[in-house]
């Protein structure tokens, strides 16, 4: 335990069953966690639901963090996990449920639509016609800073493959810009 870190400090003490350090974590970490899962599951209660669940899995697990990754690593590796097993779980019947919640509103003719939107937005809708899994390595290197390796240990699977991810997910997201009518503005 170094004292230049007091995430890993807080999980010391919440290995110790001190509530506050567990506030204190959960305080530091929830929106991070939350967002990560809202990414995944695309509902607000279920990513509510899953970030209490990793939570109090850092509750009774805190002893067995190895301190290898950073806490951040590893509390986005347990959310990984949660979605994973809920997306599992998912039925047939709620996957068209949400399919349908899904379609446009067409009440604008595309012109109208097209002006209105912002290049955010465009970037916002074109992430989400992304795969599971390149949408996840895009979010985890961009939107929560995670180095090819924290990735890797996030989602359990190689750092070559989150490069090829990468790699492809990045040219899709060109593509799908340019169509877009914006030829720059991904890196």
């Amino acid at each position: 335990m170094t004292r230049t870190d007091p995430d890993r400090d807080l999980i010391a003490r919440t290995a110790a069953k001190d509530r506050a350090a567990m506030h204190a974590l959960f305080a530091r970490h929830n929106v991070r966690v939350f967002r990560f899962l809202m990414g995944r599951v695309r509902n607000e209660a279920t990513a509510e639901e899953l970030t209490n669940e990793v939570f109090l899995e850092v509750w009774r697990n805190a002893g067995r963090y190895e301190g290898r990754a950073a806490v951040s690593t590893w509390l986005l590796a347990i959310a990984h996990n949660k979605a994973m097993s809920q997306m599992r779980r998912k039925s047939e019947s709620e996957l068209e449920d949400e399919a349908a919640e899904q379609v446009a509103d067409t009440s604008d003719d595309p012109e109208e639509s097209e002006q209105k939107r912002s290049k955010a937005q465009i970037m916002r809708e074109v992430i989400e016609t992304l795969s599971d899994e390149h949408r996840e390595v895009i979010d985890l290197v961009y939107y929560h800073e995670k180095s090819v390796r924290e990735v890797a240990e996030i989602a359990d699977i190689p750092e070559a493959t989150v490069k090829t991810r990468m790699h492809y997910a990045r040219k899709k997201l060109g593509e799908l810009m340019r169509e877009a009518g914006i030829d720059r503005g991904w890196p």
